[in-house]
């Protein structure tokens, strides 16, 4: 049995060589948004949902993207309503958001 209904990675990844990659695109600041969405909506802790930073997850080409654990569901986003959509329909309603996916 996992620790977490779902657990979210974010890949905040920067590459110095001027390549693609996720920090390039604001992750860290959009993790900080999700993780403190997530508690807003006491959707936080043990048995339910927890918001991660990932080092680099090897998807740079397809932007910035996280990965929801059980699943292994690949998301891509452009910005926090993205996240609010992914938040609304994955993590509190249990259904893949197909257009995000990667």
């Amino acid at each position: 049995m996992s620790y977490y209904q779902y657990h979210v990675f974010f890949c905040c990844n920067k590459r110095n060589n001027g390549e693609a990659s996720c920090e390039n695109h604001g992750a860290s600041d959009i993790r900080g948004y999700a993780k403190d969405r997530v508690k807003a909506l006491k959707l936080s802790g043990p048995d339910k949902v927890r918001i991660n930073q990932a080092g680099c997850l090897d998807r740079c080409s397809e932007g910035p993207c996280l990965v929801v654990y059980p699943g292994e569901t690949w998301y891509t986003y452009v910005d926090k309503t993205d996240v609010d959509e992914i938040i609304e329909e994955h993590l509190q309603n249990g259904r893949v958001v197909d257009r995000l996916r990667i």
